[in-house]
């Protein structure tokens, strides 16, 4: 039988377990909450990060922050001022014009290696199609340019709308872009679920627009669910794309949303 998926607490949640599901065949184990009580939330949008979520992660960020911090003693700095982690595009915003361009330039080299390994993640075109067979809308936000993005929808024919990229200020982990496809969309966020492999960028993300969010912790990084913090914790973790069509089936209203109803 398919491991039941584990929800994270939430006010809005308050539902009786859902009913487990047939084994599926290869399906690694999903966390997530419980379903909400007297029926399926609903959901309208599903919006995606862009790189390690639907693209296989092929930037070798660690080279890359040691290179724009200037070697290995300033990010291991920064790793310890960051609790662990580096947010480079914001240690960049303080530094002076000529060290900023110098830093834009090695990130842009190393996205645009990036660009040349780009592969789709799998499962994302099947989620996407049955994403489309349920009129809900995707959308996009990641804080690589917007040149990724463009290649991304050229070279795999997957069209999100809107797609916001680091041009759109402010980014992740502001809650602002995906604030801004809510409003786009005219759809309120608590009809909406973040799905990204970030806890610090796509969950918090998330979590300060007031969305659902979905982990995608491939590796288990990050640990059991339950031992995250709860400013950081997703309302559900999946170590797969594919397990997000079991969260999506067994956590919400997916219905095809009536032809007059469609905005």
């Amino acid at each position: 039988m398919l491991p039941r998926l584990i929800l994270a607490p939430r006010s809005l949640l308050l539902l009786p377990p859902a009913p487990r599901r047939a084994a599926v065949a290869g399906r690694a184990r999903a966390m997530a909450a419980a379903p909400a009580q007297g029926g399926r939330r609903p959901l309208r949008g599903v919006v995606f990060d862009m790189d390690g979520t639907l693209t296989v992660p092929v930037i070798d960020f660690p080279a890359m922050y040691r290179e724009v911090l200037g070697g290995d003693a300033a990010y291991a700095a920064a790793r310890a001022a960051g609790g662990g982690s580096v947010d480079i595009l914001h240690c960049i915003e303080s530094w002076p014009p000529d060290r900023q361009r110098r830093a834009y330039e090695v990130i842009a080299r190393f996205e645009r290696e990036g660009l040349d390994r780009l592969q789709i993640m799998p499962g994302a075109s099947e989620l996407c199609g049955f994403l489309d067979s349920k009129q809900i809308r995707r959308g996009l936000i990641t804080r690589n340019v917007k040149d990724a993005v463009d290649l991304f929808h050229q070279r795999f024919g997957m069209m999100f709308v809107p797609a916001l990229s680091r041009e759109f200020r402010p980014y992740k982990p502001d809650p602002a872009p995906l604030l801004h496809i809510c409003s786009t969309w005219n759809i309120p966020p608590h009809e909406v679920i973040m799905v990204g492999d970030s806890l610090k960028d796509d969950i918090v993300c998330g979590k300060r627009a007031g969305a659902f969010t979905c982990l995608l912790d491939e590796t288990g990084r990050y640990g059991p669910h339950d031992s995250l913090p709860d400013d950081v914790r997703p309302d559900f973790k999946v170590s797969s794309l594919t397990e997000v069509f079991t969260v999506l089936e067994e956590h919400f209203d997916v219905a095809p949303v009536p032809a007059e109803s469609r905005i």
